[in-house]
Order: C-alpha cells, then sequence, then structure tokens
C-alpha cells in the first residue's frame, strides 16, 4: 500500500484527494491530507461574502464531509524531507511528530504577500480568507453604525472611508463589492449621506486588472470612480501608522479598513522543505506537474496550485511562462494531478497540463460585471449573469453550490443580511462581565 501524504487542503488539495479516492482502491493506497484547517475555501466568493451576498460557511467546504477515505490531520507540516520519505507535523495541541510517506503532494496554496511599509501589519486586513472576508462585512457594518452616532469630524470620515490597496482582480471584485454594499446600507442608516462615504483604490501601477485588455481595464476604472471609487494609479502606499493612509502623491486621509490585496505568495512551508524553488519561493516542477530540479523528476514528489511554477503552455501564457495563481488552474491541475500520480503508480506516463483559456469575469457589485476573452469583451448584466454563472458552478460540490445558489435566491427576495456579528470575535464579553465570582477571602 502507498502512503500518499497531501500537504494542504485547498482547492488543488481537495480535488487530488477526491480523484485519488476515485481511481485507487483501498488496498493501493492510503491517503492523508495535513492542514491546520478543516476545511477550503473558495476564494473568488470572497468580494461577495465580504459584500453580503454570500453566507460565509457556504463558501467553505468541509473536507470530512466530502472525503470518504482520506484521513484527515488538523496541523501544520513544520518540516518536509524528502531525501528520507519524512514530514513533521506539529498539531494545535500536543508534541510534534513525524510521519513517513511513499508519495507526497504538494499544495498548501498561497498567503498575502506584503513589504515592510509603516502600519500595514497592525492596521491592515487581507482578502485571502474566509475569516478576513467576514471580518471585513462585520467591519464595514459595525462602522457605519458607528458613524451614524456621531456628529461630522474626522472620527466619523475615518470610519467610512475604505482603502483597498492593489488593483488586480481580488482588489478590484472587493472595493466593487463593498461600495455596492455601502450603498445599500445607505438606505438602513439615513444619519449618512452618499457623500460621507469614502473608498479609494490604490494601485502602484498605472492600469488594473492585467488579465483584461487596456481598454477592458479603462472601463472598469471609469465605472468605479462613477460610483464614487478614487482611484489613484501610479501610486504607492507609504504608511498607515494608527490607520492614517500616506500616498506617494502626498495626500493623507484616516481610514479604519484598509484591505491588502497587493499580491500573493507561495506558502512559506515549502521553505521548510528539501524541494526545489525558484527564485520567488514556488516548487519548480514539470507540465506534469512532477517536481523537477533544474528539469530532472524528483520521484514521488508532485505539486499544483499556487505554490508551484507549473509551465503554461497555453497560447497565452503567464508571466515569465508560468501559470498564474488562480482557482481556474488549481481546479483544472489537480484534476489532472491525480490521474498522473495514478498513471505513474501503475506505471504508466504521465500527461502534461495544457489548458484552454476559458477567458476572465469579474463582478463588481450587483448587476455588473466584465468579461474578457481574447480582443472580446462583455461589460454589465451579462457578464455578472456570466461571473455568478461560472463561479456558482466551479464551487465545489452540489451540496455547497446548492447552498451558494440559495444565498443568491434569498437576496433577490428579501435584500441582503447585513446583520453584524462582529463580538463573535470575543464571545465570552457578555458572559464575564456579569458573572459571579467568589468573593476574596478577609485576613482574621
Amino acid at each position: 500500500m502507498n502512503k500518499i501524504l497531501i500537504v494542504g487542503g485547498g482547492y488543488a488539495g481537495l480535488y487530488t484527494a477526491r480523484g485519488l479516492e476515485r481511481q485507487l482502491g483501498d488496498s493501493e493506497a492510503e491517503i492523508t491530507i495535513v492542514d491546520p484547517l478543516p476545511y477550503m475555501s473558495y476564494l473568488p466568493f470572497l468580494p461577495e461574502v465580504a459584500a453580503g451576498s454570500i453566507e460565509p460557511r457556504h463558501a467553505v467546504v468541509t473536507l470530512r464531509r466530502h472525503l470518504a477515505r482520506t484521513k484527515i490531520v488538523q496541523a501544520k507540516v513544520t518540516n518536509i524531507d524528502h531525501a528520507n520519505k519524512v514530514a513533521t507535523i506539529k498539531p494545535e495541541l500536543g508534541e510534534e511528530r513525524t510521519f513517513e510517506y511513499d508519495v507526497i503532494v504538494m499544495t498548501a496554496g498561497s498567503v498575502s504577500r506584503t513589504f515592510p511599509i509603516p502600519g500595514v501589519a497592525d492596521e491592515a486586513i487581507g482578502m485571502k480568507t474566509i475569516e478576513e472576508a467576514a471580518a471585513v462585512r462585520d467591519r464595514l457594518i459595525s462602522n457605519f453604525a458607528k458613524a451614524a452616532a456621531l456628529s461630522e469630524g474626522p472620527e466619523r470620515d475615518r470610519l467610512l472611508n475604505v482603502t483597498v490597496v492593489g488593483g488586480g482582480f481580488a482588489g478590484i471584485e472587493t472595493i466593487a463589492e463593498l461600495r455596492d454594499f455601502a450603498t445599500y446600507l445607505l438606505s438602513r442608516f439615513r444619519e449618512i449621506a452618499f457623500e460621507d462615504v469614502s473608498f479609494h483604490l490604490v494601485e502602484a501601477m498605472g492600469r488594473i486588472m492585467p488579465e483584461v485588455s487596456e481598454q477592458t481595464a479603462l472601463w472598469v476604472v471609469e465605472d468605479l470612480r462613477k460610483r464614487g471609487v478614487n482611484v489613484h494609479l501610479e501610486t504607492q502606499l507609504q504608511g498607515a501608522v494608527d490607520g492614517v493612509v500616506e500616498l506617494s502623491t502626498g495626500e493623507r486621509f484616516g481610514s479604519d479598513l484598509i484591505i491588502w490585496t497587493a499580491g500573493v505568495m507561495a506558502n512559506p512551508v515549502v521553505r521548510a522543505t528539501d524541494l526545489p524553488l525558484d527564485d520567488r519561493g514556488r516548487i519548480t516542477a514539470l507540465a506534469t506537474l512532477q517536481v523537477a530540479r533544474d528539469g530532472v523528476v524528483v520521484p514521488d514528489a508532485w505539486t499544483a496550485g499556487d505554490v508551484s511554477a507549473v509551465p503554461d503552455k497555453s497560447s497565452t501564457p503567464g508571466p515569465g511562462g508560468f501559470c498564474v495563481p488562480n482557482a481556474q488552474h488549481a481546479v483544472r491541475q489537480a484534476k489532472l494531478l491525480a490521474k498522473n500520480i495514478v498513471a505513474v503508480l501503475r506505471d504508466e506516463a504521465p500527461r502534461e497540463y495544457i489548458h484552454a483559456n476559458e477567458g476572465a469575469v469579474a463582478g463588481l457589485g450587483l448587476w455588473n460585471g466584465v468579461f474578457q476573452k481574447g480582443k472580446f469583451a462583455i461589460k454589465g448584466p451579462i457578464a455578472w449573469l456570466m461571473h455568478r454563472g461560472y463561479h456558482g458552478m466551479a464551487m465545489p460540490m452540489w451540496e455547497r453550490k446548492l447552498r451558494v445558489f440559495g444565498d443568491w435566491w434569498n437576496q433577490f427576495w428579501l435584500g441582503r443580511d447585513f446583520a453584524e456579528l462582529s463580538d463573535r470575535e470575543h464571545p465570552r464579553v457578555a458572559f464575564e462581565t456579569f458573572a459571579s465570582r467568589p468573593k476574596p477571602k478577609v485576613d482574621a
């Protein structure tokens, strides 16, 4: 029996495990996933989670529910010695222990990539996890409630000022969805006017969304500006100390909600391995998804998704000739990865990952979106429907698809749910405040 260790239970890890379960018999392999989280998050839905269009739990897939034969180990991988095929794992409680394997699959995904800008680590929040998206939603609603009780002034302006750093797909969808959500909230917080709310998009390059044409990107910028978003192109964030945003143009303003979407990097877990890495910290691989050192296959090591540097053999390759880190590649690579692992275990030849570009689609708030494939572009409600249709069907598992479509259906008839539950981050405060405590002992 082959012991297969999958490091990372995200999109690529989940689909690889499901593929292996279907293609390998019980006596052929023992499959284990190690991940600190018990679920995978569908990252393209994070902006809609932040905007209250999707219930946070519906944008995740519970590993234990949908993997029948795979053993789920909720822990961190702290070291991988592939030369001896031993991994070291650290659960939340208890001591580190070693795990011996025969085949390793690295699908640990990516994390937010930041720069040492003063204040960012202390004040900003990412848009890379379901917890971050839910926290952004609660913060925006909470800030509206606080601002509604204040008179005009700097503190009120700070609460109603949202800043998004990064003009890629994640940043554009985040600021567009939040701007749309904020407009909806105005009908419930009548003490706040449209002009009182400020949104700032900060992008260091001269354009946004490099995956679409320049003409389409300009249309998106103009659309955002019409909706009240201040778009700062060729502008760098230079500071965020105490929530005061400082831009390279010299502009300064207070912002209580600063969202960082300016890039991702491979999960740092890869640095604690003896697997080959490129200059960006990604695991080097062949188009067959086999880990390779200088073009030579590293036996029994595989990789896919954001953590890998997989050659892009499509007609429009990504930067540097590698697949870009997105969900479209992760799910396709994972499906092939499972087949290739099975092929090699059965002494057959693996196939190369070659994909046809399906285009790029983004949601820009309710009934607004953009789609681009080659020189062909669609904007507005039709693109928005395409966005929801594509990602709704790409969401893993029918059980989860139905929950997401149910959220959209309910929202259509009932409006957005803007109940704010930020106190759940400190759920014992109410109990502790009123709990009876033993009286202090008095000396005789």
